[in-house]
């Protein structure tokens, strides 16, 4: 099944008990609303369908997995509701990954910024190539990473969060992320990297559901609140993205580049 929207996809294949959840767009992968809510809808279904044993979260593409908040839709926020509506989206895509009862497991094909970063800590088990490194860039952006950061800073701790929110314009490595704990796995090339999910969602397409599910509770014990915890965070993100600020940011990036003259 492939879902449309805007200059992009959400598309969901389903085999032997393993549901491939797929989204593309055409702008580093970045997620506008419309890719959110399907996004958020399609974890959701997945987690109510009896059939699906394990959830593999991907993107298509080959250097960046997910460049977080759509620039364009950024630009057009125009008031606090329309920020808080935007930003929700995110709040859904990770509450529906949390609440799923499979284990989802991420493929990190390449470099996360923002709410991508967002997305592989929500999983419960990421596996990347090298060459996926991250960046959480909202303080740069005049906002900040307030709907991923209970994701993040759950999955990483306090101090390494802290160091992304802060130096919001450094790129960490992969191996960064792995030895805080982003990764579960970092794989010298692609083909290692789907070697292993092959494996590992196989593997657990034969295990108990049961047991996964109630070993997942287990895994995100304390974050029941975080229903009504990230509406309040996509609330402050609301708010701030109108900011002069975070207009003038947004401004200058999308600004046209001049063309790159030959030497």
């Amino acid at each position: 099944m492939i879902e449309q929207v805007t200059d992009g996809y959400v598309k969901v294949e389903r085999e032997h008990g393993i549901a491939t959840i797929e989204f593309f767009h055409p702008q580093s992968n970045s997620l506008p609303g419309k890719l959110l809510n399907t996004l958020a809808k399609d974890i959701h279904s997945e987690g109510l369908n009896p059939e699906t044993k394990v959830i593999i979260l991907r993107s298509a593409g080959e250097k960046i997995f997910c460049a977080g908040a759509s620039f364009d839709e950024l630009a057009a926020i125009s008031t606090a509701e329309e920020g808080y509506h935007f930003f929700s989206g995110f709040a859904n895509v990770i509450n529906a990954m949390r609440k799923a009862p499979q284990f989802i497991i991420a493929r990190i094909h390449g470099k996360c910024i923002g709410g991508g970063v967002g997305l592989a800590a929500s999983a419960d088990y990421a596996i990347a190539v090298e060459g996926s490194d991250i960046k959480l860039s909202e303080l740069a952006v005049g906002i900040g990473p307030f709907v991923v950061g209970p994701a993040v800073e759950r999955k990483l701790g306090l101090s390494a969060f802290s160091q992304l929110s802060i130096d919001a314009t450094m790129w960490r490595s992969a191996d960064w992320a792995r030895r805080k704990g982003l990764f579960a796995e970092l794989h010298a090339d692609v083909a290692g990297m789907d070697d292993s999910i092959t494996r590992l969602s196989t593997t657990l397409s034969h295990s108990s559901p049961q047991a996964m599910h109630e070993i997942k509770k287990v895994l995100w014990k304390g974050t029941e609140h975080w229903d009504e915890l990230l509406q309040e965070r996509a609330g402050i993100s609301g708010k701030l993205i109108l900011s002069d600020h975070s207009k003038q940011f947004i401004q200058k990036f999308k600004a046209p580049r001049p063309p790159k003259r030959d030497a």
